[in-house]
Order: C-alpha cells, then structure tokens, then sequence
C-alpha cells in the first residue's frame, strides 16, 4: 500500500510540475480521479469574502454555462448554507454525502490552518476509510500545488474575486499577509479585512521568526488611493525594519519618520498595534501607536489593555514611542481590530459580549462572525475600514504539532447545528 501510494504521489507531483501553473491544479485532479477510479474531480476554491466557495472551470467560448467569464474561464459562486461543504471547511473533516447513485467526498484543501479551498470527489461507490484517509492526504498536497502554481498565474486570485476592485482595494490587498490564517504548536491567528465602499487604508500583517511572532494592524488616514499610499509606505517602513532585526519602538519610530517625509498627502498618518510575542514564554510586547486599544479575552472576561499612549505614525516627526507588555496565559485571546468596528452604526455592536459568545470558534470562523456581525449592524456599505485580527495563545512551543491534513482538528471549530 506504501509503494502504490507513494506513486500516486509521485504521479501528482509530476502532473503538476508539467503543467502549466493555469493546468496544474486540474492535472493533480485528474490524476487523483484516476487513480480512485472517480467519476469527477474538482476544486472549489474559497472566494475572498470567506462566505462562499468558487467552482472554477475551463469552457470552450460558445458554452452556455453559467458563471463569471473570462475568455473560456468560468467561475461560478457557490455560497454557503450550512451544508455539507461549509460544514468541511469549518470542522476541518471529510464530510461523505450518499446519493442514489453515487457518493459525493468533500475534503478540506488545507495548510497550517489556511482554508484554501474543497476537493470535490463524485464516488460511485461508498469509500472505505482508508481511502478517505488517501484522499485527506491528497487534498493536503494540493495545497501546496495551490500555494506553488498562484504565484504564477492570475487564475486564482481572479476565481476568488466575485467583486471587482478598485485601484486602491489592488493596492490594500497587496499589503496583506499570503495567508490570512496561521497554526502554529503555541499559537493560532486569523486576520481579516472587510472593505468599505471607498478603501480606509486598513492592513494587517504578521511574520514568524524561528522563538517569536511579530504582528501589525493599522490604520492609515482618509480614503482611496491616498490613503491607500500612505498605508504602503507605513507597511514597508515597518516591514522593512521588522526584516533588519529591530525592537518595536524602533520600529515605530522608522515608520514615523518615513511616513511624516514621504506621504504624498501633507499631514497624513496611520494608526497602528505593534506586537512581537516570545513564542516560548508567551511574553507578549504590544506598542499602541494612536490606535484602538487591543482587547484581551480571558477566562470569559473581557477587557482592553492599558498600554502606554503614543501618537500616531507620521503625525508628529520627532515622537518618541514607548511599549508595554503583558504575558499571556493558555487559553488567552488576544484581539486587534481597528476604528471601523467602532465607528457610526458598528459601535452599537456589543463587541465585549460578541468576543465571549464566539471563544470556542477557531480564529478563523471567529474573524468571519464578526465581520458579519459588523454588517448586520452597518448595513452591507460600511464607512470604514473593518479589520480584525485574532490571536489565540495555546503555549507549547517546543511541542510537535497534532495535525492531519493541514490543520489541527482539536482547535478546529463545531459543527454547525443541523
């Protein structure tokens, strides 16, 4: 069994490297399809909005099929319901749906907690378990095929897109991390980005080093491009010396001077939570540059941190930045978010409350509910930015990780009810 899978994989791998980056993915699926003599393969990629989930798929021009087109590529939107799909991604395990001449198999196409998409598997007879076992495995390269082939091709950032963007949400989206959500032995995080009508100049970002987690959110002033700018050049500042090896306030202190000489806008500013976490005391430092003070929620209780005041980056060319520091305990949840889940209609969300009703969801699913908690109150046009990012501390760092397929299912969240 170990030299036949172990080809299967071979055979995919090869599939995928001579392919072109448009075809690999369909390659690996054809493969896969083969080799469990199914009766189709596909993948569904996740959409941007994380509420919904993209069949893509390759059609001569005069095809009739329904869907966004571009030139013989369609992308069609399949939002979720509750069901057997949504269900996949957000427990993280391989949902078997019986039909009367068939069996449907959707497995979560997963990587250190990222949910990037569903493998699709039309059976036509029930599997047995160690073949939804090969298939789990399977998704999880796929993964990497994803990862590997979208660095080259438009195909998947455009599936994913059911909106189009303007110049300034191009130039934001390129500010975001590559991978919205992370698993780690000590920690999980999750961010996320809900856009208003005219871009706000949000971003969030974080980077692992080899004992500590560095984390940013922020604000730059005002709307569209401009402010879009101006949150290009406070990203880079801090990038650039997050990359040089400097300490937080530093860090502050870069971006200030950068963003105070160089916005294109006089008197343009941004507004920022800096982190930097030892991942093997959980001793978290925290600089709060003009921003929303980060909430802490522990053991059912939540409250903001108090934290050193400082002005906002660029505001004042000779600021001077100080941080603060709190440890973090196992079961802690850290949460950033920025103005716009605070501001006109969002600030009648009872933020506290909503923190402690979702602590069992995973970071990931947690993001999600409350951004859709933000609209429900907003209405679907916000005025601003909404950001949030959401950081669970588990401890442990020197511990191996229990995954399968890509995540841990023990962080992963519940089932949704029937």
């Amino acid at each position: 069994m170990e030299s036949s899978r172990g080809r299967i994989m071979a055979h995919m791998l090869d599939a995928a490297e001579n392919a072109s980056p448009v075809e690999a993915v369909e390659a690996v699926t054809r493969e896969l399809g083969v080799a469990l003599r199914a009766r189709s393969v596909a993948f569904l990629i996740a959409d941007l909005s994380g509420r919904a989930l993209v069949r893509l798929a390759h059609v001569p021009l005069d095809d009739a099929g329904e869907g966004r087109r571009d030139g013989a590529e369609v992308a069609t939107v399949l939002p979720f319901d509750g069901g057997p799909a949504e269900q996949a991604l957000r427990t993280q395990t391989v949902q078997v749906v019986a039909q009367p001449d068939r069996w449907t198999v959707l497995t979560p196409v997963t990587d250190r907690g990222e949910a990037i998409g569903l493998l699709e598997m039309i059976l036509p007879d029930e599997p047995a378990p160690q073949a939804l076992e090969e298939i789990g495995r399977t998704a999880h390269v796929l993964a990497y095929v994803v990862i590997a082939n979208r660095r080259y091709t438009d195909l998947f950032e455009w599936g994913q897109r059911t909106t189009p963007f303007t110049l300034s949400g191009e130039i934001q989206r390129r500010l975001l991390p590559g991978s919205f959500t992370c698993e780690g032995s000590a920690f999980t995080l999750s961010g996320w980005l809900e856009p208003a009508a005219s871009i706000g100049g949000d971003t969030f970002d974080y980077s692992l080093a080899r004992d500590v987690l560095h984390f940013s959110v922020t604000d730059a002033m005002g709307h569209g491009v401009a402010s879009a700018l101006t949150a290009t050049l406070g990203v880079g500042s801090l990038r650039n010396s997050r990359r040089r090896g400097v300490g937080l306030v530093e860090q502050a202190e870069a971006a200030n001077t950068d963003v105070a000489e160089h916005a294109g806008v006089p008197g343009s500013y941004m507004t920022a939570v800096l982190g930097r976490i030892d991942l093997r005391t959980g001793v978290c430092a925290l600089l709060n540059a003009g921003h929303v003070p980060p909430l802490l929620v522990r053991d059912g209780d939540t409250r903001a941190l108090s934290l050193p005041a400082n002005f906002p980056l660029g505001m004042f060319a000779e600021a001077d930045y100080r941080a603060g520091e709190i440890t973090l305990r196992p079961g802690d949840r850290l949460v950033v978010v920025t103005d716009g889940m605070r501001e006109r209609n969002a600030a009648n969300l009872d933020l506290p409350t909503m923190l402690r009703s979702i602590t069992g969801l995973h970071p990931r699913e947690a993001v999600r509910a409350l951004a859709d908690a933000v609209l429900e109150v907003s209405g679907l046009t916000l005025a601003d930015d909404a950001t949030l990012f959401i950081l669970d501390w588990h401890s442990g760092h020197s511990e191996d990780r229990r995954t399968s397929a890509g995540a841990d299912q023990e962080r992963a969240s519940t089932a949704l009810p029937g």
